[in-house]
């Protein structure tokens, strides 16, 4: 086993050898980060935290009252507010809209591989919470209705997969690079309340939430891969594709002098 893993990690590391450092780095993150999924779900198999899920879950809610959510009532809504930004609906409105402005600026390609990440990603986050069938907590009273099982947290995952990804690809056709840095800090934001936000409603546990990110962040750099991959083909658009673009409309402007 642990040869056949080296023997991988060897052809991985000749494949890298001489790539660029941001590829080498996501690449890096990429194997880390299922690694870690991996051990977390085996510690969650065995029920090695099951322990400190629960007295996480209970913290979240009052003493004397498991019934009532730490923090002023107004709290519990904003909380609904935020895991509904995780929600199917919610995120399907966020990638339409993206899609949208992307296929407004003739980035056609861009637009159909966008679809298929973050559909790809919600097929992903069912198949898994097949696989590991584990139960939600039932410590508490749960805040918001739920159908499907707890590991991995689906709406940690689908907002990692559907913020991530779209702030990668919208940060890639972006030329300034203070604005990249904003958009990706926004979608690891908005990551974090909706993760947060399952754990406080009690329909999570922590380690549910922690594996929802590590599997969303996993999928979103692997799209990002893959869409740099596509652009240095020149088949999606990128920033080559817009400055191709912004030239053509320059040499345009000369042939029609005032």
């Amino acid at each position: 086993m642990l040869e056949n893993v080296w023997q991988w990690l060897s052809r991985l590391f000749q494949w890298l050898r001489g790539r660029e450092p941001a590829l080498l780095a996501m690449v890096l993150i990429i194997v880390v980060a299922a690694w870690a999924f991996i051990q977390l779900a085996d510690e969650v198999l065995e029920g090695e935290t099951l322990a400190l899920d629960k007295w996480i879950v209970r913290l979240m809610r009052q003493p004397d009252d498991p019934a009532t959510p730490i923090g002023p009532p107004f709290l519990q809504e904003m909380g609904r507010d935020a895991t509904a930004l995780g929600g199917v609906g919610a995120l399907t409105l966020f990638t339409a809209i993206i899609a949208g402005y992307l296929w407004i600026d003739k980035k056609k390609h861009m637009t159909l591989f966008l679809v298929f990440s973050t559909f790809s990603g919600l097929v992903i986050s069912l198949a898994l919470k097949q696989v590991f069938a584990r139960p939600r907590p039932d410590i508490v009273p749960h805040l918001s209705i739920v159908h499907t099982s707890s590991f991995p947290s689906g709406h940690s995952m689908l907002s990692a997969v559907v913020y991530l990804t779209l702030g990668t690809l919208v940060a890639s056709v972006l030329p300034n690079r203070s604005l990249k840095i904003y958009i990706l800090a926004v979608a690891c934001l908005l990551t974090f309340i909706v993760g947060l936000s399952r754990v406080y409603l009690g329909v999570h546990y922590p380690t549910d939430v922690l594996a929802g990110w590590i599997a969303g962040l996993v999928w979103a750099l692997l799209c990002w891969i893959v869409a740099r991959w596509l652009q240095k083909r020149n088949k999606v658009e990128g920033d080559d594709a817009q400055s191709n673009n912004d030239a053509q409309s320059n040499d345009d402007a000369k042939s029609y002098p005032a």
